[in-house]
């Protein structure tokens, strides 16, 4: 399983071992790909206390490097001003020149139209729209300017894969801001996707469903179970394999997708 071999990703918001950030960089780095990805453990133990690990980055790239690939990482706010492009420098710095992109992290907290104010509004912005819209196009910048400095029959290609949530497939109530600003996501995706079309840069996004990445209670889980004509729930490792294909060059014919990757849920 080489189709990725030589290139180099960036996954955001992989913080966990069971979350669906991680699933993508083993599934990645299983196709030969360099990993550098991002954390913020001062948001994942918020949401996650009880699988929060500060340490757990270190031994993950650990985990990464036994497929004989390149990997780093480094705690990222992306809501922060001028991340994305701290982020692409320390990427060209320590393992390569990225031409994959994958865009994972998200800022999640449940409020309904009771609970929702100007601070849950400008904190999903920050890092669902502001974060994803600026990481992607200075990631196409700094394409487009390597490729200038290219022959014609060297065509640098690269790769945007953004995760949304199931936005347009039906509502979510109690989910507010949440399920609008991953709803921008998918909207930035198709118009993105047609700008950078002449450059060789594919840009799709991934609706992977309700996933089991260690959020769910034996409850939840039990709800969700009959509305999965498959018989089981989603996992990580699902979403993962459908992103290492768009990944790779075999889909270089597919652009401007929102994939509804659900089990038939």
């Amino acid at each position: 399983m080489t189709r990725l071999q030589g290139k180099t990703a960036i996954v955001t918001g992989a913080s966990r071992p069971g979350g669906i950030g991680a699933a993508i960089c083993r599934a990645l780095a299983r196709e030969g790909a360099s990993l550098f990805f991002t954390h913020l453990y001062d948001y994942d133990k918020t949401v996650n206390p009880s699988d929060a690990d500060e340490s757990w980055p270190d031994l993950f790239a650990g985990e990464l490097r036994q497929f004989n690939v390149q990997a780093a990482h480094m705690k990222l706010d992306l809501a922060a001003s001028g991340s994305a492009v701290r982020l692409l420098k320390e990427v060209r710095k320590t393992v390569g020149l990225p031409t994959i992109l994958v865009n994972n992290a998200t800022y999640s907290v449940d409020a309904d139209f009771r609970q929702l104010n100007e601070a849950l509004i400008d904190a999903h912005c920050a890092v669902n729209v502001r974060g994803t819209f600026m990481l992607s196009v200075e990631f196409a910048r700094m394409l487009e300017a390597e490729q200038s400095t290219r022959p014609s029959h060297d065509m640098l290609s690269g790769r945007i894969i953004n995760l949304t949530s199931g936005q347009g497939k039906g509502p979510m109530p109690g989910n507010l801001a949440y399920a609008a600003t991953k709803g921008a996501i998918s909207v930035f995706t198709e118009s993105l996707a047609a700008e950078l079309a002449p450059f060789h840069i594919t840009v799709n996004a991934v609706d992977p469903g309700p996933t089991d990445s260690g959020w769910m209670s034996e409850e939840v889980k039990s709800a969700l179970l009959p509305r999965f004509p498959m018989g089981r729930i989603g996992l990580p490792e699902d979403v993962s394999r459908l992103i290492a294909f768009l990944a790779s060059d075999d889909s270089q014919w597919i652009t401007g997708q929102i994939i509804h990757s659900r089990g038939g849920f």
